[in-house]
């Protein structure tokens, strides 16, 4: 069976919430992303398949997101295109679909990713009659994405369940936290080549808004508890809200090859795991060892970790139980400092595990997050 390769895969910066993107939907961070990323690679858009892209915050979107951005970066009419939503593994989620239909050989090109802004998710009410309006008022930004559906609590709440049960101290989160502020702070000119400028007011936005390389662990330990009375999860060790994008063009290795094509990856598996909603932050440990028995490997052979920071709880937590150094895991920083745009970020871990095994010179990776509603993936990939 042939392979499947990824020519190239970038990303927007992400903004935080009502932030430099505050203004800038979903389709249109991802309408942007798209058209520079086929004209760097001079792909024309009509001869892409299929569009597939994660989104979480779909309400007042209108149809389809992933079949705007195809229609609006100039893809034919004949493609098709696809919006996953499995909360925040979509991005991932759409990667995978598309690995799966080039492997089906139901398409030849498709450009798959994520969007969100997280800014934009609208307030709702209920309908209580055909055109009467409900005076009671919901926010899809919490009710669609930040609460659990079986348990009507807070993400945050499943960190605490995390800490509790994993014994993670509110000490050992902040000090992760700490680490992943001061790693991507420190390699900020090494992760400006996964970013492609989005024009906003006339500025290209380029940088990453949530970092905050002036952070100590006296700042972080003087946070008050955000979702306990005497919890350990505050806003300083938990990821922020964002806005951003993640896209990339995959094709089978043959049809690169026969297109003159050269690529910068290769997609070597994937796996989903499910575990208990109240404690999902903990499932990248189950998903990566399914990912090491599914393809009978061990860790060593792989060079690089890049695990969603939702939370430092269940990040500690998940590190620390698959035994992962320090130094292979989430080098540049993770979303702690980056940020976590829900339905992007799936992917925005693809592109950033690329760009660390490029600047490090080495070849294998997983990326790796958990998902509200208590699941986990896992995918591999090496460098062509």
């Amino acid at each position: 069976m042939d392979s499947v390769v990824i020519i190239d895969a970038k990303r927007t910066a992400i903004g935080k919430f009502r932030g430099q993107f505050a203004n800038v939907s979903s389709v249109e961070l991802g309408t942007e992303l798209v058209k520079q990323l086929l004209t760097n690679n001079k792909i024309n858009p009509e001869d892409v398949d299929q569009f597939i892209f994660g989104n979480v915050y779909q309400s007042g979107m209108g149809q389809n997101v992933a079949r705007q951005i195809g229609i609006n970066v100039g893809g034919s009419a004949k493609s098709t295109a696809m919006t996953v939503n499995q909360v925040c593994g979509s991005g991932m989620k759409a990667v995978h679909d598309a690995t799966n239909a080039l492997l089906l050989e139901d398409a030849d090109i498709i450009v798959c990713g994520g969007v969100e802004s997280m800014s934009n998710a609208p307030f709702y009410s209920k309908r209580v009659g055909k055109l009467e309006v409900s005076d009671e008022q919901g926010d899809t930004l919490f009710r669609d994405g930040l609460v659990d559906a079986f348990g009507n609590y807070p993400m945050g709440i499943t960190a605490e369940n995390v800490a509790k049960r994993y014994n993670v101290t509110r000490q050992m989160q902040d000090e992760f936290s700490l680490q992943s502020q001061k790693k991507a702070f420190a390699a900020t000119d090494k992760i400006a080549d996964e970013i492609l400028p989005i024009e906003v007011d006339g500025k290209q936005v380029v940088t990453d808004q949530s970092i905050r390389g002036e952070s100590t662990l006296e700042t972080m330990s003087n946070l008050k508890p955000a979702f306990e009375e005497n919890g350990t999860v505050t806003a300083g060790n938990s990821s922020p809200l964002n806005d951003g994008a993640a896209a990339m063009i995959l094709m089978r290795k043959k049809t690169a090859e026969k297109l003159g094509l050269s690529y910068i990856a290769e997609l070597k598996g994937y796996v989903e795991a499910g575990i208990d909603p109240s404690i999902m932050g903990y499932a990248p440990y189950y998903a990566i060892n399914k990912y090491y028995d599914k393809y009978n490997i061990t860790q060593d052979q792989i060079d690089y970790f890049e695990i969603n920071e939702a939370f430092a709880a269940q990040s500690v937590a998940v590190a620390r139980d698959l035994k992962i150094p320090d130094d292979k895991l989430n080098v540049f920083g993770g979303a702690i400092a980056i940020g976590h745009p829900l339905g992007a970020t799936g992917a925005r871990l693809i592109v950033s595990l690329i760009n660390i095994l490029q600047k490090e010179n080495k070849k294998s990776g997983i990326a790796s997050l958990c998902i509200g509603g208590g699941m986990g993936m896992a995918l591999g990939l090496e460098l062509s």
